[in-house]
């Protein structure tokens, strides 16, 4: 697909739930294979957050009620093409007294593009702490929007930022364009869905998945000081970890922290926590990328 052929999408937070509603059987049925589509992307290739969260959607369909997912484990197999459809075969592993283990995996054109494994859980009691959130970090209302890092971006351009789903206030700034301040492994991310979606709680953990793999890249970059615009430059999600460990509304700010403890032989490592507002942990995650940097020009 083009870049020149893409059209934004008017509603991109309606897209989104769109895509998250998968059609086929439904919860304690024996077919379990679901379709979905996709959303519109300027490449044409498949986000990789809406594959992941679309498979976690599969999966839980054929879960018991009161049963919540609390990790997921996946590997991005090959790109997907945005502008086919996308099945998902569930393979119900296991079902114990308290936990559950299902594999998804995602084809086009009855190619595997992303495998996952998840497990689910009922709510128990038990032991509990959690990391606490940073100090010092600037609320997300003290931040500008994305709009005001956007400057001299052609109008078509500055909407493939703007038309997410999602509001992201970086700290200390995005790296879009370029790199400001310090090159450290490391950074912030204050993130919400642009409006109020539906209460279900298995929703929430789903849209949280699709959101968490936006940024998550950027501190191996940000280290390096590389902008997403830096010509040639090339980078693929290779796998995605993800641990939910308390419900957290996604319509409400999140603070997304991230840092890279390495990055060696083209690949780069991630790693992300996930706060409500007020300092609960809410998710951890982990991400390995592909990252090719061109080689400097001669002059």
């Amino acid at each position: 697909m083009e870049h020149a052929e893409w059209e934004p999408d008017p509603d991109p937070v309606a897209s989104m739930l769109s895509v998250l509603d998968l059609a086929g059987s439904d919860a304690r049925t024996t077919e379990d294979i679901f379709t979905g589509v996709s959303q519109s992307m300027p490449l044409g290739r498949v986000y990789g957050g809406q594959v992941l969260a679309q498979s976690m959607v599969a999966a839980a369909r054929t879960i018991p009620d009161g049963r919540n997912i609390h990790s997921m484990h996946g590997y991005f197999l090959r790109p997907g093409d945005s502008a086919k459809g996308i099945t998902f075969a569930v393979d119900r592993i296991h079902d114990g007294r308290s936990f559950s283990t299902r594999r998804t995996q995602a084809f086009q054109e009855g190619v595997p593009i992303f495998s996952m494994i998840a497990s689910f859980q009922d709510e128990d009691p038990g032991i509990e702490h959690h990391a606490p959130m940073p100090d010092g970090l600037p609320g997300p209302e003290d931040l500008p929007d994305i709009e005001a890092h956007l400057h001299g971006l052609h109008p078509m351009s500055k909407r493939l930022f703007t038309d997410r789903p999602v509001d992201l206030r970086h700290v200390p700034s995005p790296i879009y364009l370029s790199v400001e301040g310090e090159r450290e492994p490391s950074q912030a991310v204050w993130m919400k869905v642009r409006r109020a979606i539906p209460d279900s709680p298995d929703l929430h953990r789903a849209a949280l998945a699709y959101l968490s793999d936006l940024t998550i890249q950027e501190s191996i970059l940000r280290a390096h000081g590389i902008p997403w615009a830096t010509r040639g430059l090339k980078v693929a999600s290779l796998d995605h970890a993800m641990w939910w460990h308390r419900f957290g509304r996604v319509d409400e700010w999140v603070l997304y922290v991230q840092e890279s403890p390495s990055a060696r032989g083209g690949r780069g490592l991630a790693t992300g926590r996930v706060y409500a507002q007020d300092g609960t942990l809410l998710a951890s995650v982990a991400q390995e990328i592909m990252v090719r940097v061109p080689e400097p020009e001669a002059v």
